[in-house]
C-alpha cells in the first residue's frame, strides 16, 4: 500500500469523523469546496430539471437560422456571485426576462436535493436579483452566533436562524412583539438573550413577573422598575401610561414647527429629538400575560384597568419610547374582553412549541399558514426552536443561543451601573437587600421606606 493511498484513506477518515461530530469544521474544511464544485458543475442541468430556465429570444432564434447554427439552448438565471459562508454558500442569481422571484422560492425544497445541501431560502434583493442562501448543516443544531454582529441602539441580536444569519430583535423597525411557547420550550431562554442583549445599551427595562418574581428577579439589578403581583402591575402600567403622556408633551413643546425648520428636524417621535432632550425609551417584559388578563369576578375593575393600559401602551408608545414584549403560553380570546386587540397590535411574533394547533393559530392564523404549520412541527426535544414572523407574512426558524440564569444575572450586574433611575417609576424600583440575605423583597420602594 503506497504512502498516497494511506493518506487518502486517513483524510477520508477525518473527513468521516468530522462530518459526524463537528459538523462546522468539517465544512470549513471539506465541505464547502466540495458544495461550491458541486453547485457549479450541475447548475445548468438542475436549473432546466425545476423548470428555472426560459427559451431563447426571438432574436437569437432569428439569428441562429441566419447564420446556420444549432438552436441555442434556453437559458438558467445568471449567476452574479457564490459566496462561501461559514454555514454554508450565497447565491445572488440575476433573473431572466419572464421569471419571478417566487419561481426560486417554490424550487427551493427542489434544489436542496439537487445541490445536496441541507437547506435552501430563498429572498429578493432588488428587482430581478435574488439571493440564494445555502447551509451546508444543521446550523441550529447547535447554536454559534456569527462572529460579526451588526448591533446597533434597540437592536439585539437574539437567535440564529436556519439560513445561519443572525435574527435581531429591532424594536425601532417592529416596537411590540409576542412570543408564545409551552413550558420547557425555551421560552425563558429567548427572554434572557433579551435581557442580556438590552443589559449593554440606554435603555429603563420594566418587568411584570406575576409568578413572584422567579423569572425576572434575578436580573433587577438592571431592571428600573418591577411587578411581581397583578395589583402592581396595573400601578406600574398607569404610571407608564402618565410618562407617555408626558412625552407626548416634550415632543409637542420641541415641535415649533416654522418654515424656517428643515424638515429632517421636525420631531414626530423621541428619536427625533436631540440628545440631550430625548427621553430614556422604556422596554417592558410581561413574563405570563395571561395572570394578568384571567379573573374569577365576571367583572374585574383591576383587570380591565391592566388590559386597557396595555392596549393603549401598544397603540401609542411607540413614538414615545414605550416598547412591549409580552409572553405567553396561550394567548387569544378566551382570556377576555381586549385582548384580541392587543393582539393586533403586536406586530413581531414568536412561537417556540406549542402543546396544539389553536396556540399556534393565535401567533399567525391572520399571518401565514405556513408559519402555523412550521409551530407545530417543532420536536419536543429541540428546545428553544421557534418560528419568528412580522405582520409581512415572512417567517424564519430560529434558535436562541443557551444562556443559564447565572449568565444573564452576571451580565446585568455587570451593567447595572446603566439602570436609569425614572422618576414617574420610582415607587416600583426594586428593592434590594444585602447579598446575605436569602429573600429580596419586590415590594415597592415606598412601601419599604414607609
Amino acid at each position: 500500500m503506497t504512502a498516497f493511498t494511506v493518506t487518502l484513506m486517513l483524510v477520508v477518515a477525518a473527513a468521516g469523523l468530522l462530518r459526524w461530530r463537528r459538523p462546522a469544521w468539517y465544512w470549513l474544511t471539506f465541505g464547502v469546496t466540495l458544495a461550491a464544485l458541486r453547485v457549479l458543475v450541475r447548475y445548468g442541468s438542475v436549473m432546466d430539471a425545476c423548470g428555472l430556465t426560459v427559451p431563447p429570444s426571438r432574436w437569437r432564434l432569428g439569428l441562429a437560422r441566419v447564420t446556420d447554427r444549432p438552436v441555442p439552448e434556453s437559458r438558467p438565471p445568471r449567476i452574479l456571485r457564490l459566496k462561501p459562508t461559514r454555514t454554508g454558500l450565497v447565491l445572488r442569481l440575476k433573473l431572466r426576462p419572464g421569471q419571478d422571484a417566487f419561481d426560486i422560492a417554490a424550487a427551493a425544497d427542489r434544489l436542496r436535493h439537487s445541490f445536496s445541501m441541507y437547506g435552501v431560502t430563498c429572498r429578493e434583493l432588488r428587482s430581478g436579483v435574488v439571493e440564494v442562501r445555502m447551509t451546508g448543516y444543521d446550523v441550529l443544531k447547535r447554536v454559534q452566533m456569527p462572529s460579526r454582529l451588526d448591533v446597533r441602539p434597540m437592536r439585539v441580536p437574539v437567535a440564529l436562524r436556519e439560513d445561519g444569519s443572525a435574527h435581531y430583535r429591532d424594536y425601532r423597525a417592529i416596537p411590540h412583539a409576542l412570543t408564545l411557547g409551552a413550558t420547557e420550550s425555551g421560552k425563558s431562554v429567548y427572554q434572557r438573550n433579551l435581557v442580556a442583549g438590552l443589559a449593554p445599551m440606554d435603555v429603563a427595562l420594566v418587568g411584570i413577573d406575576c409568578k413572584q418574581g422567579v423569572e425576572l428577579f434575578p436580573l433587577a439589578r438592571r431592571f428600573s422598575a418591577l411587578a411581581d403581583n397583578p395589583d402592581d402591575a396595573a400601578e406600574l402600567l398607569d404610571a407608564l401610561v402618565a410618562r407617555m403622556g408626558d412625552v407626548y408633551q416634550l415632543i409637542r413643546a420641541e415641535q415649533l414647527i416654522t418654515s424656517a425648520i428643515p424638515d429632517a428636524e421636525i420631531a414626530a417621535d423621541i428619536w427625533d429629538l436631540p440628545d440631550h432632550l430625548r427621553p430614556t425609551p422604556v422596554v417592558v417584559l410581561v413574563d405570563e400575560v395571561a395572570e394578568l388578563a384571567l379573573s374569577t369576578k365576571k367583572n374585574d375593575p383591576r383587570r380591565d384597568r391592566i388590559i386597557k393600559a396595555l392596549v393603549r401602551l401598544a397603540q401609542l408608545g411607540r413614538a414615545a419610547g414605550i416598547y412591549l414584549e409580552i409572553c405567553g403560553q396561550r394567548f387569544g380570546s378566551e382570556l377576555g374582553d381586549g385582548i384580541t386587540m392587543l393582539r393586533a397590535q403586536l406586530t413581531g411574533r414568536t412561537a417556540h412549541r406549542v402543546n396544539d394547533e389553536t396556540s399556534a393559530k393565535m401567533a399567525f392564523g391572520d399571518l401565514s399558514p405556513d408559519a402555523v404549520l412550521a409551530a407545530i412541527q417543532i420536536p419536543a426535544e429541540m428546545r428553544g426552536v421557534a418560528i419568528a414572523g412580522d405582520s409581512t407574512g415572512g417567517w424564519h426558524r430560529i434558535r436562541a443561543p443557551h444562556t443559564s440564569l447565572r449568565q444573564a444575572v452576571n451580565i446585568c450586574n455587570r451593567h447595572a451601573h446603566r439602570t436609569p433611575d425614572l422618576h414617574e417609576l420610582a415607587a416600583f424600583r426594586p428593592a434590594l437587600s444585602s447579598a446575605s440575605q436569602a429573600s429580596v423583597s419586590l415590594s415597592k420602594t415606598a412601601s419599604a421606606t414607609a
